[in-house]
């Protein structure tokens, strides 16, 4: 359970879809006041509209990420509601903004109309700062290079994306992170704090970090988090499942090969060829899931299970 660091601080969440919702709930779940204000017509593409007609796990992802928040449906065309709408911005410490400008000269909640003599900070999530050019979690795990690394390893004519939408996540926790940081700057200040935070620089910065560019330059896309060692990757069991084996230190190495009965003199690292990766392999194939799970129950080895929906 988180510590309430943020309780007392109220933010008004005019977001939508994943990075500023996401941004949202972590402020939440740290103990903020986090009040979802949505069009009552134009509501969240999540849970009403686009996304949510096309793929119904969109309504969950709406549901978790919004799970503490309070959510208030206004008409925005309404002179009254707008100035329900303003009064709660300016009280709020804090607004995390996803309205297209139009709106937002609709509502009086333009930058010129919150640039106040108080603490506050608005937050804004950009999908870059160069071009006018939307785009989605694909498009800028394609656009920093990061994609190379996936794809090397393919040839299929069609190919499905990576499952978590790990850019746009990565965007939300650096929403997060700025919005407090631009906070601290307008308490010292006493005045509006405007912050913006690009999808591709926070792509680029955070988890290109874990593909280094001398290692582009080599055209390396092999590493030990995708695959590299027979020490960590994924086995399938005799049933058809999986298991996660990441012995990457010696003492759960050796465990598992005790464990396994694996007879080898070649190291756990050993990548020259298949070999330690069919013998890893072939001892994996030998047991069921649930016979695995009964053999490593008492054992500290780091192999996890992974069952099958």
């Amino acid at each position: 359970m988180n510590t309430l660091y943020l309780k007392g601080l109220t933010i008004i969440d005019l977001s939508h879809r994943l990075p500023g919702p996401l941004c949202g709930k972590i402020l939440s779940d740290l103990g903020a006041n986090v009040i979802k204000i949505e069009d009552h017509i134009f509501q969240d593409p999540f849970s009403s509209g686009l996304f949510a007609k096309f793929d119904s796990s969109f309504i969950s992802w709406y549901e978790n990420l919004n799970n503490g928040k309070t959510i208030e449906k206004y008409d925005f065309n309404s002179p009254d509601d707008q100035l329900v709408i303003r009064n709660k911005i300016l009280n709020a410490d804090a607004v995390i903004m996803g309205l297209p400008l139009k709106t937002r000269e609709k509502l009086g909640i333009t930058n010129t109309d919150l640039m106040l003599n108080k603490a506050m900070v608005v937050l804004e999530l950009l999908s870059t700062e160069l071009e006018q050019k939307s785009m989605h979690d694909l498009n800028v795990l394609a656009i920093t290079g990061l994609l190379t690394q996936y794809v090397a390893d393919h040839s299929e004519k069609i190919l499905a994306p990576p499952f978590l939408p790990i850019a746009g996540i990565t965007f939300g926790h650096k929403g997060a992170t700025d919005l407090l940081a631009g906070y601290i700057n307008s308490t010292k200040n006493q005045k509006t704090e405007f912050v913006k935070t690009y999808l591709d620089q926070t792509t680029e910065e955070l988890l290109g970090i874990f593909w280094p560019k001398v290692d582009r330059l080599k055209k390396r896309t092999k590493f030990l988090h995708n695959g590299l060692y027979p020490c960590y990757c994924l086995y399938q069991t005799k049933d058809q499942n999986y298991v996660a084996l990441a012995a990457v230190e010696e003492k759960f190495w050796l465990r598992f090969c005790k464990v396994f009965n694996l007879e080898t003199k070649l190291e756990r690292f050993h990548n020259q060829d298949k070999t330690l990766f069919e013998l890893v392999s072939q001892k994996i194939q030998s047991y069921n899931l649930d016979e695995i799970e009964e053999l490593i129950k008492n054992e500290d080895i780091c192999l996890s299970s992974i069952k099958k929906i």
